[in-house]
């Protein structure tokens, strides 16, 4: 790792800025995937809401719980070669996804994507630690959560017009492209950092997941902190479907997404900069009080309706009230990410035993394991039991629909409650917030006995 230095610069080595550029590249690919995959398993490879939500669900989750263990297997073969490999596997996982329209062969290409992002993760977080000291490793993750966010609006706005214009399976074919792209930029450049930490054994990577498991206050931060990320992965889950079923296939579900990672773009760095200085739990403390606000006013778009009807006047454009309340419930997702995350991922990496970032920085992913399993699968129920897939009902509920959506009906029974999904997660987020606060009065409370 860099030596500590007292001064705070913006200056890192070339080995940070590569692996921020393969990033780039990872993450437009995984979004542009990622952020239809539950609709092009219900709507292409068949799917019922709730199946889709379970194979989402154990994607979306194992694909944070794997860098356990292939944070071991890739300081073993050296972070360069498990790079490769990697990028190999998720260019192969996404182009089979998208020619096969099958079940089985859906499951196996999501395994393959799965295999390869689990490489990607501890290995490029573990760069931007060892690239950065004590001092700067707050600036360090910012830029890289800038990095991530970037990728991640990349895949989202291509996603669009892929899915209108040339249809949703072509969307895993760009995603093969952005992974062929990493590819190469990690043949020509990058280089191992350092090689201390390779040659763990399995029994090790274990071991070590055990010793953080035992660790009590570290583990119950992950929960707390899986009830964000809970929220966060509805933009996933939930969202798309339920914009599309509730104002039309006009929607633009990809770029109402996109949102958020602009809002984290845009500030990220400036309000890591300004709460420096608080502990990290005080700024994770902040991010889940704005959480629940996020979900609440997706909740309020029928109040929104019945002031404005099915249009609200900007002057120049109008959008539907759904729209309107999504915009504002993602920014402020946007706003509680940019206080949570970076502050999360540098308490993550001190926590870190010298020569075992790679694999100690999977453990940091283990919050989002439990919210996007959890996350995914209700999903599926929720848009079942109150926002369902019009192909599931009777051709005369699904006529109302139509007119409803082109303001000639009102919505049909089947979506009179949709926006209850929301309250559910509202609820959720209120919750690990209050949880939040009974860890910290707690925690502070045994510090100050240690002291």
């Amino acid at each position: 790792m860099a030596e500590s230095t007292s001064k705070l610069t913006w200056k890192f080595p070339r080995s940070f800025w590569v692996a921020n550029s393969i990033e780039l590249f990872e993450r437009a690919a995984y979004y542009g995937m990622f952020i239809t995959l539950t609709l092009y398993l219900t709507r292409e490879i068949g799917f019922t809401d709730v199946e889709a939500g379970w194979v989402a669900a154990f994607f979306a989750g194992f694909i944070y719980l794997a860098p356990t263990f292939t944070g071991a297997i890739a300081d073993k073969m050296g972070f360069r070669n498990a790079l490769m490999l990697a990028f190999a596997l998720l260019a192969g996982g996404y182009a089979l996804l998208g020619t096969f329209q099958l079940k089985l062969t859906a499951i196996l290409s999501l395994f393959l994507v799965l295999l390869g992002g689990s490489f990607v993760k501890p290995i490029i977080t573990g760069t931007v630690a060892k690239a950065s000291d004590d001092t700067n490793r707050a600036r360090a993750f910012s830029i890289f959560y800038q990095i991530v966010n970037i990728g991640a609006f990349l895949g989202k706005t291509v996603a669009k017009p892929l899915r209108t214009e040339l249809g949703l399976k072509y969307i895993n074919f760009y995603s093969a492209c952005m992974a062929l792209c990493a590819l190469l930029l990690v043949i020509l450049l990058y280089r191992n950092l350092d090689t201390r930490g390779m040659g763990k054994s399995m029994k090790e990577s274990l071991k070590g997941l055990l010793t953080v498991l035992k660790n009590i206050r570290f583990m119950l931060l992950i929960l707390i902190v899986a009830g964000f990320w809970l929220i966060q992965g509805q933009l996933y889950a939930t969202m798309p479907k339920y914009a599309l079923r509730m104002i039309g296939e006009s929607a633009a579900p990809e770029w109402l997404a996109n949102i958020n990672p602009l809002v984290v773009v845009l500030f990220v760095v400036l309000i890591t900069h300004l709460v420096r200085k608080i502990r990290p739990v005080s700024s994770i403390a902040i991010g889940l009080f704005i959480i629940p606000l996020s979900a609440l006013s997706i909740s309020l778009s029928p109040v929104l309706e019945r002031l404005t009807g099915q249009s609200v006047s900007f002057g120049l454009f109008s959008l539907h009230p759904i729209t309107v309340m999504l915009i504002i419930g993602i920014a402020l997702q946007g706003f509680a990410e940019c206080f949570l995350s970076p502050r999360f991922l540098e308490y993550a990496s001190n926590q870190a035993p010298p020569g075992e970032v790679g694999l100690y920085m999977g453990y940091s992913h283990l919050h989002t394991f439990f919210a996007w399993l959890i996350g995914f699968a209700v999903s599926g129920y929720l848009l079942e039991a109150f926002c369902p897939d019009p192909a599931t009902l009777p051709g005369a509920v699904q006529q109302q629909r139509l007119l409803a959506l082109a303001g000639q009906a009102p919505m049909p029974e089947a979506y009179a409650h949709a926006h209850y999904i929301w309250y559910v997660f509202a609820a959720i987020g209120v919750f690990a917030f209050l949880c939040l606060l009974v860890y910290r009065y707690v925690t502070d409370r045994i510090d100050r006995r240690k002291a």
